[in-house]
């Protein structure tokens, strides 16, 4: 029982912490040509995911994830690292219609060795994200909040949500705040706090059967989550599962997005775009080793051809 216990604290911060035992940071932005328009120009997918701007985003020998955009789709943030890295925030705009390089946005400023997870509110005033030092000791939700060309030091959110170890925030239409209470490994739990008046003053339990890194649809009709393949034990990869909100705001049962997006490899941190067309996901695809975990897209149509009837 232990020995499982151990297989799966390992599988659940695989998809994140990996980067955390070497404090020597190499950042290492792109300066290469970057591609016009909304998604770096990348022809949208249909309904088989498709590697996110290869060789831009989604560089061949780093691990990405975790993507948000912001409302207009003008910004782009992203968790990523290298090999002997910590994980770091990566981000670019779009600036008279050309994509600026990829750097690194070091929100922290060196306060905290890790930051990943980041989240632009539905109103594009605020990034929420995980910051730490060490894994399992202080993963907390902090902000930065919008200036007028930049933004601003890094705050701890002064909420409840920060008394447990949690990760991977994220956002409602009305601000509700959902994440990842990782405080009890054997009971990993999806939280949320109700938005007051952008004070988070209460924090409430999801009622779900499994899953973690959820993302709530923006307006909370469905949750993503990723979670270990249930139905074939001897597989040790994670899957992203879909939940809808029955008409009495109970939970469904977990739906499995199907072979064509879970593959045999891990795939990780979905997120919704906040135009709702499209998902963003990483996946391991060297079964976690190092050199390559690349961010990859879908039409959200994959979700709603899931939707059960009435709801």
């Amino acid at each position: 029982m232990r020995n499982n216990n151990f297989i799966f604290l390992i599988l659940v911060f695989a998809l994140f912490l990996n980067a955390c035992n070497n404090k020597n940071q190499k950042t290492k932005d792109n300066d290469s040509p970057i591609t016009k328009k909304t998604y770096f120009g990348q022809k949208p997918p249909g309904l088989i995911p498709e590697i996110f701007a290869p060789g831009i985003v989604s560089v061949n020998g780093r691990f990405e994830g975790a993507v948000s955009f912001s409302p207009d789709l003008d910004e782009i943030y992203f968790a990523a690292y290298y090999e002997g890295e910590e994980t770091s925030i990566y981000f670019s705009k779009l600036e008279r219609n050309e994509w600026t390089p990829i750097k690194r946005a070091n929100f922290t400023n060196g306060k905290k060795n890790v930051e990943m997870h980041p989240f632009v509110s539905p109103n594009g005033k605020r990034i929420y994200f995980t910051a730490l030092d060490s894994s399992f000791v202080d993963e907390k939700i902090w902000y930065v909040n919008r200036l007028e060309d930049s933004w601003s030091d890094a705050i701890k959110l002064d909420s409840p949500i920060n008394d447990d170890l949690v990760f991977s925030p994220n956002q409602a239409k009305n601000g509700d705040l959902f994440y990842t209470n990782i405080s009890d490994i054997r009971n990993i739990e999806i939280n949320y706090a109700p938005n007051k008046n952008c004070k988070y003053p209460e924090v409430q339990k999801v009622e779900i059967e499994f899953g973690h890194h959820a993302f709530i649809s923006p307006s909370q009709d469905y949750l993503l989550v990723t979670a270990r393949n249930k139905k074939d034990e001897s597989r040790k990869d994670n899957d992203i599962y879909v939940y809808f909100k029955n008409q009495d705001g109970k939970w469904t049962k977990p739906i499995n997005l199907g072979k064509v997006v879970n593959s045999d490899l891990n795939e990780k941190g979905p997120r919704i775009t906040p135009d709702g067309k499209y998902i963003f996901f990483g996946r391991d695809e060297n079964n976690g080793e190092i050199g390559l975990g690349n961010i990859y897209w879908v039409s959200t149509e994959v979700i709603h051809r899931l939707r059960p009837v009435g709801l």
